[in-house]
């Protein structure tokens, strides 16, 4: 996926006071001495490492690459700029394999939302035969029933009046179905307005918490170094990305944190980390294939679709 185109954290101190006991000589004996609690361990949760890419590698790359990634995109429409999709019928080979599932589909660019428009079909109805079409794919790829469907918005900064139709019409339209909505979108800030600035996914969690829509699963495509540490094929945790849950209904699950081609204006400080897996500072590439260019991935659950 290409993009054309740090909310912070408050954490609370806890103090724990220990309770001092007096106690009678006689029934000394059923006091423990006064000892300060533990504070209690929270275990970091466990990250793990995935990969998206428009074409399919194949079956016998995918069984290699398993010893690398736990999970994978896997597209149920045609990838931005294709006509074909090489990924249908796979799932239940990659499945045996053990892979887990990213779940996409490409969404429209402003250009194609105004077309249709100017045409007589509104963004709304786009939005809803497009989401009929991700979810009777879904469902031919025997994708199980609350499976995440993330809908691939390719342009960044704030939505405009008619992308944000489409796309929360179509997130309304799988969420109606046996299927749960999800966006694949920016977390990158650019500038909006004086002294401020957005992402993409702060426009849509701040649109479906004022409308109050259904819950949106986030994909975070966020490369530019820092926070992202460029093309490590070792997961990063989720909270270093800068885009947390901090509004209700929108969590983050995953966080594509390396591009391919990489993008030099954002990625300078890194590029040593791309020249580590294929020599050219260029492109990601997993172990053994120098020529199989790949965006790399991060989430907390080895299937973020949820689609096994």
């Amino acid at each position: 996926m290409r993009r054309r185109s740090v909310i912070g954290v408050n954490i609370a101190t806890l103090l724990l006071i220990p309770v001092l006991c007096g106690c009678s000589r006689g029934i000394s004996a059923l006091w423990s001495s006064p000892t300060q609690q533990p504070k209690a361990v929270v275990a970091a949760p466990a990250q793990y490492l995935g990969f998206d890419r428009n074409d399919y590698p194949g079956d016998a790359a995918m069984a290699v690459l398993h010893r690398t990634f736990s999970f994978t995109g896997y597209w149920i429409t045609p990838p931005p700029e294709e006509t074909t999709n090489t990924w249908l019928g796979k799932r239940k080979h990659l499945i045996r394999q053990g892979w887990g599932f990213l779940v996409l589909a490409n969404g429209r660019l402003d250009k194609e939302i105004l077309a249709a428009k100017k045409s007589g079909t509104t963004p709304e109805s786009l939005a809803r035969k497009d989401a009929a079409l991700a979810v009777s794919n879904a469902k031919r790829e025997d994708f199980p029933p609350h499976t995440i469907l993330f809908l691939d918005q390719e342009e960044g900064g704030r939505l405009l009046p008619e992308q944000a139709a489409y796309l929360l019409a179509w997130t309304e339209a799988v969420a109606a179905s046996n299927y749960l909505p999800g966006v694949y979108a920016s977390g990158q800030p650019v500038p909006d307005g004086p002294g401020h600035t957005l992402t993409t996914i702060d426009d849509i969690r701040q649109q479906v918490r004022s409308k109050g829509l259904h819950q949106i699963s986030m994909f975070d495509a966020q490369d530019a170094c820092p926070p992202a540490p460029g093309c490590k094929l070792q997961a990063p945790p989720l909270s270093n990305s800068g885009e947390l849950d901090l509004s209700a209904g929108s969590p983050l699950v995953a966080w594509q944190f390396a591009q391919s081609p990489r993008r030099p204006e954002i990625t300078q400080s890194c590029a040593a980390t791309y020249a580590a897996t294929n020599g050219n500072q260029d492109n990601c590439t997993a172990p053994g294939f120098p020529d199989l260019f790949l965006d790399l991935d991060s989430a907390t659950t080895e299937d973020p679709s949820h689609g096994r």
